[in-house]
């Protein structure tokens, strides 16, 4: 009686079927939401709010006090 575990016949196939089944569905669930976020994240660029243009971002910088003049030209100068 190498099949009976004690909790009756068969229990642990049952829990282990039960189990993979859990773990099979979580796998499903899982891949949609990242489909739906690989797909989204393309079709709505406009959610993350229109892009800055390296020139605006180096202008901020400047202002902010993290480059220098002679930065700020430098750099203005690689961009453009």
């Amino acid at each position: 009686m190498m099949w009976w575990d004690g909790y009756g016949p068969g229990w642990g196939w049952m829990i282990a079927g039960w189990i993979m089944m859990v773990v099979f569905w979580a796998l499903v669930v899982a891949g949609i939401v990242a489909l739906v976020r690989l797909l989204g994240g393309r079709s709505t660029p406009s959610a993350r709010g229109p892009a800055e243009a390296p020139l605006d971002v180096l202008r901020r910088r400047y202002a902010a006090g993290e480059l220098t003049k002679e930065q700020f030209e430098e750099m203005k100068r690689e961009v453009a």
